[in-house]
């Protein structure tokens, strides 16, 4: 009767899809996975919201909340320096003004040259708030730091900063010190080189026993097959967001060569939905999606790319996402390289026409 029991109760786990770790996690469904890209998708190319401010300065990385009935979008400018920290403002989801600064070059220190932000704790509700939520009564960015010159250049690290407002061009306070970094001592073999972008999302549930979660891409010094170097999306975990260290012992999505990274995470229904971008495992750069019941144990999904190449201005590259759903219209924000730089651009699930800013 015991053992029976006993089975019967692993069979509820498996048949409601609330596999815990160390029951052994269930994975997504194949229909499951098929239901988040028609929730998901974005046949729509709307076009650049964001373009290079001139031909010397390139932009990047969108992240987008909402606060007092307006959006907010910070994003980067590499300006052949390194990386700063900008902040737009919108009413739309499509118009977009440029407001100033949040982390700026400086003469020293470790990030002296390198800023690259990205606003934690948003809500992930998917057609939520999107609102970033206070943490000590202070809003909370990560971001990529460093001190050498150029395009992603030197030993990156993880930085954390955070400000009192979010929707004011102001200079965002940091940590003296990067919270991860290639050279730490709990380093593992993908990301023992360098660290790029982060992702921090607060675990109400604690799935993960922590209450804050980072998601990184990382680059270790094991090469691929062809003796190159590949970037892994990894995890962090926090209990003040201040004090960070490495989650498990493997990274969370992998190809094991080119790039999966840029990851952002949406709660839709009982599953949690990574959005990011693959490049050079196949040709160009594109954007995916994984899912998971847990935080930790992820489902690829093996169908069709969200976005690809298709236009004159992300016929490079079409990557590093943003989205969300408002209203009834799931908005894609992403990364474009193409016949007008390196822009911003907006992919939607209904047709909203097109951008006069070019397509």
């Amino acid at each position: 009767m015991k053992r029976l029991l006993i089975s019967s109760f692993f069979a509820l786990i498996v048949l409601t899809g609330f596999a815990q770790p160390k029951y052994g996690v269930a994975s997504v469904p194949d229909e499951k996975m098929r239901e988040i890209f028609e929730e998901v998708k974005t046949p729509y190319k709307y076009g650049i919201v964001l373009p290079q401010p001139d031909a010397g300065r390139l932009v990047d990385s969108p992240t987008i909340f909402r606060k007092g009935g307006n959006w907010y979008m910070t994003y980067i400018i590499f300006d052949g320096k390194g990386y700063e920290t900008w902040l737009a403002k919108s009413d739309d989801l499509l118009s977009w003004t440029t407001l100033g600064k949040l982390l700026s070059f400086s003469d020293k220190d470790w990030d002296a040259t390198q800023k690259a932000g990205y606003v934690a704790l948003i809500d992930t509700e998917w057609g939520g708030l999107y609102e970033a939520e206070k943490y000590r009564n202070r809003y909370w960015l990560s971001y990529l730091g460093g001190s050498e010159k150029g395009y992603e250049a030197g030993r990156l690290g993880v930085g954390i900063a955070s400000t009192n407002d979010l929707t004011k061009p102001q200079e965002a306070t940091r940590l003296p010190q990067p919270v991860l970094s290639a050279v730490d001592e709990d380093a593992r073999w993908y990301d023992n080189k360098t660290i790029y972008k982060s992702l921090v999302i607060r675990d109400k549930a604690k799935k993960t026993g922590y209450p804050f979660v980072m998601y990184y891409n990382a680059k270790g010094e094991k090469p691929d097959a062809e003796g190159k170097g590949f970037e892994n999306i990894a995890m962090a975990v926090s209990s003040d967001m201040t004090h960070w260290k490495r989650y498990g012992q493997q990274p969370l999505i992998t190809r094991k060569t080119g790039i999966c990274g840029d990851a952002q995470i949406a709660k839709i229904g009982d599953l949690y939905v990574m959005f990011y971008f693959g490049a050079f495992w196949k040709p160009g750069a594109f954007e995916r999606f994984a899912a998971s019941y847990d935080l930790v144990n992820w489902t690829d999904w093996t169908g069709d790319d969200l976005i690809a190449p298709s236009e004159a201005y992300d016929k490079t590259y079409a990557h590093k996402p943003w989205v969300i759903k408002w209203n009834g219209v799931v908005y894609h924000f992403y990364n474009a390289v193409g016949d007008k730089g390196r822009v911003i651009t907006v992919a939607t699930s209904k047709d909203l026409g097109h951008s006069a800013l070019g397509r």
